[in-house]
C-alpha cells in the first residue's frame, strides 16, 4: 500500500494512498475529508529530533522547542475533523531525524523522556490536550526515569542536560519563536 508524506497530496492522491501528515494538521485533515487513511505527525508536536528547550545548553540546537509538555498534549486526531473522517486517521508516529545526531546516546537524548509522553498519547484514551494533567504525568515519570537510567538510557534529565550531554558553542539551525500550526 502506498503511503506517502503529505507532499503526495499536491500531485493528486491515487485510490488507496495513504498520508503521513508532518506539515501540521492541516494535511491530514484534507487527506480524510478526501477518504484517505492518514498518519498524523505533525513536525509542530512530535519530531523528536528538534530541540527540548530553548536554552544555549541545548546540544546542537536543530528546529522548534518542543518540550515534554508539549508532546503530552498533542492530540493525533485532529477536532476539526467529523467522527466519520475521524476514522481515517490510522494512527500516530513520532520522528527522530538522525543526520546530526553523533551516537545512541545524542539519539537517547533526542527521544527521552518525550517519547513516553508520545506512547501515553498514542495507547490511551486521554481527555483534551487543555484537560490533560501534566503534572501527574510528570509525578509518573519518576518511576520511569528509575526504569531508563536501570536500561542505560542517556534520557534528557527534566533539569536539563546533563554536563556530558551540553554541547556549547556548537552552532545548530535552531527556529526561533512558536512553529507554525498548521
Amino acid at each position: 500500500r502506498l503511503i506517502g508524506w503529505d507532499e503526495i497530496l499536491e500531485g493528486g492522491l491515487a485510490k488507496g494512498a495513504a498520508v503521513s501528515s508532518w506539515r501540521g494538521y492541516e494535511g491530514g485533515i484534507a487527506a480524510a475529508r478526501a477518504g484517505h487513511d492518514v498518519v498524523m505527525c505533525p513536525e509542530q508536536y512530535v519530531y523528536l529530533d528538534h530541540r527540548q528547550d530553548g536554552g544555549a545548553d541545548e546540544p546542537v540546537p536543530i528546529g522548534y522547542v518542543r518540550t515534554l509538555e508539549d508532546v503530552y498534549r498533542f492530540e493525533p486526531v485532529p477536532s476539526a475533523l467529523t467522527s466519520q473522517e475521524a476514522r481515517h486517521v490510522l494512527g500516530t508516529q513520532a520522528n527522530v531525524w538522525t543526520e546530526v545526531m553523533e551516537d545512541h546516546a545524542r539519539v537517547d537524548y533526542q527521544a527521552f523522556p518525550r517519547l513516553a509522553a508520545f506512547a501515553e498519547v498514542a495507547w490511551s484514551a486521554l481527555p483534551t490536550p487543555g484537560e490533560r494533567d501534566f503534572a501527574d504525568f510528570e509525578r509518573r515519570m519518576t518511576a520511569h526515569y528509575a526504569r531508563l537510567d536501570a536500561l542505560g538510557v542517556a534520557y534528557r534529565p527534566p533539569t536539563g542536560p546533563r554536563p556530558w550531554q551540553r554541547r556549547p558553542g556548537v552552532l545548530g539551525r535552531p527556529l526561533e519563536g512558536p512553529p507554525p500550526n498548521k
